[in-house]
């Protein structure tokens, strides 16, 4: 078929609207980026929901982490997990998982000095 000798009518012409950026708010970025927190395995659902790149949503969630999505008031998501059943043993205290600000995760038994702990923590809030 030939452009020249193709005589079909264009019953209907579709122009889309290609190649413009869309702008997201701060506001926006971090709604999105805690919607795909909020349970397991929504990181692909919420990009399609939203129509952006798993990519791109992935680097929203680092910058989210990092405190780097606007004005963060630097409070971090609270996850209350199930206490695992006791040992037999009977070793008190049980176990603490503590998620900094910059993602990173200390994890500590219940009877640990908390000086020391807090140092700990503090050091690793500065590290990039």
């Amino acid at each position: 078929m030939d452009s020249l000798t193709d005589n079909h009518q264009i019953s209907r012409l579709d122009i889309v609207d290609t190649g413009r950026r869309r702008r997201w708010s701060d506001e926006e970025k971090r709604r999105i980026v805690e919607e795909s927190l909020s349970g397991p395995r929504l990181a692909s659902v919420t990009a399609r929901r939203h129509g952006i790149s798993n990519q791109l949503l992935f680097f929203w969630r680092k910058a989210y982490r990092e405190g780097r999505l606007g004005d963060v008031a630097g409070f971090v998501p609270a996850v209350v997990v199930p206490e695992p059943p006791e040992t037999a043993s009977g070793a008190g205290g049980g176990r603490i998982e503590i998620i900094i600000a910059n993602g990173r995760r200390v994890i500590v038994d219940g009877d640990v000095d908390v000086e020391p702990l807090l140092r700990l923590i503090s050091g690793l809030e500065t590290l990039p």
